[in-house]
């Protein structure tokens, strides 16, 4: 059976919004250092994109987590299956993340890295689902509310596909 796929946001206004998130991280980050975590496969494209907005010095490093798989709901059991390759003690830590729907994978991960002593530790998402909500956490920068739909494009994939479109597509 073939998916319809529909765009939802636009290249153009996907562009905008992360020109003007990196704006404002630079302006909260003003004189200070600040290293980006990019949460793989999905966070990638934001993650790149934002940097080259960033102003202040930057480093960057990657974690690589599931708990989707190849469904399309999370199945709830979070695994690492990449680590830091550098320590985060001391370090001005930003979260980069492609979409945070029930937040439980967050939840962990901030967990996770608020033991590695960190001197704080704040969220970035190109997309932000509140209503499947279930775990508590607080989004710093936000790119885009969505409604409850299974999204594609800009990093977001179903089974390893439409990662590279240049915008946000809904699979009908």
């Amino acid at each position: 059976m073939e998916n319809k796929l529909n765009v939802l946001i636009p290249e153009e206004v996907v562009d905008d919004k992360i020109r003007e998130l990196g704006e404002q991280i630079s302006k909260d980050y003003a004189g200070k250092e600040l290293h980006l975590i990019c949460v793989l496969k999905g966070g990638v494209f934001i993650t790149c994109e934002l940097a080259k907005n960033i102003t202040v010095p930057l480093s960057m490093d990657f974690m690589a987590v599931s708990s989707y798989g190849d469904e399309q709901v999370s199945s709830g059991r979070v695994k690492i299956i990449k680590d830091l390759d550098d320590s985060i003690e001391g370090k001005e830590v930003l979260i980069v993340e492609d979409i945070i729907d029930s937040g439980n994978t967050l939840r962990y991960l901030i967990d996770l890295l608020n033991s590695r002593k960190p001197a704080s530790i704040k969220i970035c998402t190109l997309l932000d689902k509140p209503d499947r909500r279930t775990a508590d956490v607080e989004v710093d920068y936000i790119g885009f509310q969505i409604p409850d739909k299974f999204v594609v494009g800009y990093g977001l994939d179903f089974k390893q596909k439409f990662r590279n479109l240049p915008y946000i597509g809904v699979i009908e």
